[in-house]
């Protein structure tokens, strides 16, 4: 069963501020430093695990573009280890993991979408991917909805600052390293 990891894969998790004070907080972009990837040689399913403890800030986001010098380091870890402990309960439940069935039609539409199911926090719901192609990579996105899964959004301040539901995900695998077709 062929399978990538670590550096080959690369997961991005996009947040977005809310609230009365929102102009004082960060969007984030966060990466998953323990994800792999899995399918078997027919290519007719994919299985992604993701380290739940393995979340880092990468950096704010500033009007749509990375902002690398709004954010201490302090501030990073800090910021990480909320998501883990108190957003995640990565102590209560170390894994995320998603699994579909691949079926590329033929001809493949220009933006697949794959369904799912997605194991998070102690909850599995049916996700929906699309797929497009940027450059040499393949890119998997889903908006995942945090109340879905039993996850109360970051809120501090009484509820003035506050992490928006809908989080965005983002997949990123070479193209040299994605299934083949299934037939």
């Amino acid at each position: 069963m062929p399978r990538i990891e670590g550096p080959d894969v690369r997961v991005r998790v996009f947040t977005f501020k809310e609230g009365l004070l929102s102009a004082v907080a960060h969007d984030l972009e966060i990466e998953v430093t323990r994800v792999s990837l899995e399918w078997p040689d027919d290519a007719s399913s994919v299985r992604a695990e993701i380290d739940a403890r393995s979340l880092r800030v990468l950096h704010a986001v500033v009007e749509g573009r990375p902002a690398p010098n709004a954010l201490s380091d302090r501030d990073k870890r800090k910021i990480e280890q909320s998501i883990v402990d108190d957003v995640l309960q990565a102590s209560r439940y170390p894994s995320i993991r998603f699994e579909a069935a691949l079926a590329w039609p033929d001809p493949q539409p220009s933006v697949p979408t794959i369904e799912g199911k997605l194991d998070l926090h102690g909850r599995s719901r049916s996700v929906a991917v699309t797929v497009t192609e940027r450059g040499d990579a393949f890119v998997a996105m889903a908006t995942l909805h945090q109340p879905d899964f039993g996850i109360a959004p970051y809120s501090a301040m009484l509820g003035t600052l506050k992490i928006k539901a809908d989080v965005r995900v983002e997949v990123h695998v070479p193209a040299a390293e994605r299934p083949p077709r299934a037939r």
